[in-house]
């Protein structure tokens, strides 16, 4: 039989998925999947802030969370728009073939 869902195993989910993304980020050369990782990091963070708010009973967590998908979503958005253009210079998206970037 299962016992409750503890603060713990939000917790190593949390990390566990934040360590997939830095794994991620860390191995692929594809800017696109750099960027989903980047974002699974993102909702890894939130994850633990909104467990940890409901763990204490405040709402502060939860407000940095919100604040923390405003964030990401500026980001993808942002970001997207950043990769389109280079990819409509260069014709790539991996990044180890983007040199022509450099100053």
């Amino acid at each position: 039989m299962m016992g409750p869902v503890t603060l713990q195993h939000y917790l190593v989910l949390s990390m566990v998925l934040f360590g997939i993304g830095l794994a991620g980020i860390a191995t692929r050369r594809n800017a696109l999947i750099m960027m989903m990782c980047v974002e699974l990091m993102l909702n890894a963070s939130n994850l633990a802030l909104v467990a940890y708010s409901r763990h204490l009973g405040v709402e502060t967590g939860q407000v940095m969370a919100f604040f923390v998908m405003a964030l990401a979503a500026a980001e993808a958005a942002v970001g997207l728009a950043l990769l389109l253009a280079v990819f409509r210079h260069l014709r790539t998206v991996n990044v180890d073939e983007m040199r022509q970037l450099r100053g």
